[in-house]
């Protein structure tokens, strides 16, 4: 007996987390159907048997199911100002650092985060928080598997020292996965981390209304230790920092005074 669409989905749900009602059903639908008959399935209960005992499978599925937009150390010459300027700024030789990822999409910038990181520092001295008001995109951040074209900006070293290559996709190193605590976050609804050391919010901000961006900004620095900094995207330079209580320290990073 085949399953219907809505069971499928069901299955899916429980095994990844990801809720495939939330996107229009025809089009979801034709998609996954196009593959499993590529790929020789007959039916969604088929494709289901097959995903569940082939990996590479299973990965396609995921690639083929979500539009991946991000990109692992996007922009790297600001990710190499965050290295070697910002983090060593925010060092606390007897404490944890705190940092925020906010709107991280499927998880590019919190693991890079996490694998710079991790260059200079133990593990069980910083902990990162990645939050998105997308369940889909936090429960495909979760599992960690994403295209080459992903990686394309990763410095060599770390994409060999940090990813499992399977088939045509690369898995992220479980030490690195550890690093990063996931959490739904509506920016304009929900309470706002605290004692924050390092807030990253890239490349978000620009589909928000000015008046948004400013409610965001004022509470951006009351999450933000005193001395901590936040980084924004390319497209989203601050004009009247100190309005929001920072002061410019490099392109697109904010010390809060």
């Amino acid at each position: 007996m085949d399953y219907t669409y809505e069971e499928f989905t069901k299955l899916i749900y429980k095994k990844t987390g990801i809720d495939l009602l939330q996107y229009k059903e025809a089009q979801m639908k034709r998609r996954l159907k196009s593959l499993y008959e590529k790929k020789g399935y007959k039916s969604f209960k088929e494709f289901f048997d097959g995903i569940a005992s082939d990996k590479e499978l299973y990965y396609e599925f995921l690639d083929r199911m979500t539009i991946n937009v991000s990109e692992f150390y996007r922009n790297g010459k600001r990710w190499e100002v965050l290295e070697q300027k910002i983090f060593p700024s925010i060092m606390k030789p007897n404490e944890k650092l705190k940092i925020w990822s906010a709107a991280c999409s499927t998880g590019e910038e919190p693991y890079t985060l996490a694998m710079v990181l991790s260059e200079h520092l133990p593990t069980t001295k910083f902990q990162i928080i990645a939050t998105d008001i997308d369940e889909n995109v936090i429960a495909r951040a979760r599992l960690g598997v994403y295209q080459e074209r992903s990686l394309q900006e990763l410095p060599p070293k770390l994409r060999d020292k940090y990813f499992k290559k399977q088939g045509t996709m690369y898995e992220i190193d479980p030490s690195i996965k550890r690093c990063v605590t996931f959490k739904k976050h509506n920016l304009l609804a929900d309470a706002y981390e605290e004692n924050v050391d390092l807030l990253v919010c890239r490349n978000v901000l620009i589909y928000f209304t000015e008046e948004a961006k400013a409610t965001i900004y004022h509470k951006f620095s009351r999450s933000l230790r005193d001395n901590g900094v936040l980084f924004v995207g390319s497209t989203e330079q601050i004009f009247n920092a100190a309005t929001y209580g920072f002061a410019s320290e490099e392109t697109f990073f904010y010390r809060k005074k």
